[in-house]
């Protein structure tokens, strides 16, 4: 399952490593995201290994776009869930892409229509 949401980057947490009990390392980074919505969601969003790099140069309060899956899994009867990143934009690469309307100017809005004895509004 993937998917996509748009926030604003408002920390980014501590990278953690280790090595597993089949003894190859990991690493991954925590970041958190509050949401654009009408009542904003706090989400912390996870990158494993190489997809860790794609947090550099995004700094916190910038506005991205996250894109990323879900994953739930069982360990002794209990169920742990991640929310793992694959993508980051940043703010500006959203714009770039033509994501907003379209800037207009003062003369592409159309004259009012003239005032004219014929008009047979009340008021």
């Amino acid at each position: 399952m993937s998917m996509q949401i748009k926030g604003t980057l408002q920390q980014i947490l501590k990278l953690e490593s280790g090595v597993s009990k089949a003894g190859k390392e990991w690493k991954k980074q925590d970041f958190i995201m509050v949401t654009n919505e009408q009542f904003p969601k706090t989400v912390c969003f996870t990158l494993f290994g190489d997809k860790i790099s794609l947090i550099d140069g995004i700094t916190e309060g910038s506005e991205v776009e996250v894109y990323f899956s879900l994953e739930s899994r069982d360990f002794n009867g209990k169920w742990y869930h991640n929310i793992n990143a694959w993508k980051i934009e940043k703010g500006g690469a959203i714009n770039a892409a033509g994501n907003y309307p379209p800037q207009f100017s003062s003369g592409e809005i159309p004259p009012e229509p003239a005032d004219d004895a014929g008009n047979d509004l009340p008021f």
